[in-house]
């Protein structure tokens, strides 16, 4: 936990949020900058968001097969992190949501995200290392 200048104290939250496919990247950024204007309000701070991307789901959800996946570290009071749990609550275009309290926020971030998900299309894709198998194919010459 964390005092910040009101000597309240203040928890680590990281909280994953589920959107609906059928939203385009600038509508979810658009939600996301919305949910996390409750806890900027509250003197709350969003330490970081990650955007995982359009993912398949492993069970269909309220008639979805994919979602926009959402991460974000966040440093809140409990009842801000309360009111921000009831308003997503209320979203229709979150499927899914789960919060945890944690005890420090990881600096690591995933190859697979984006800062949002407007870029995720232009974010950096990693190329295919060759193989050995793919190098001993390239070797073999084949009639045709």
């Amino acid at each position: 936990m964390i005092v910040n200048n009101s000597n309240k104290l203040m928890a680590l939250y990281e909280a994953v949020i589920i959107a609906r496919q059928d939203l385009s990247g600038e509508d979810v950024d658009n939600l996301i900058k919305k949910l996390s204007k409750i806890i900027t309000d509250a003197s709350g701070k969003i330490v970081n968001t990650e955007y995982w991307g359009l993912r398949n789901l492993p069970i269909k959800i309220k008639k979805n097969n994919r979602a926009h996946y959402y991460f974000l570290n966040i440093d809140a009071d409990k009842s801000v992190v309360a009111e921000f749990k009831r308003v997503i609550g209320y979203t229709e275009d979150v499927i899914r949501s789960s919060i945890f309290v944690v005890d420090e926020h990881k600096v690591q971030t995933s190859l697979l995200i984006s800062a949002n998900a407007k870029n995720a299309n232009n974010s950096v894709q990693t190329k295919k290392t060759a193989g050995v198998y793919d190098l001993v194919l390239e070797q073999i010459q084949f009639d045709s």
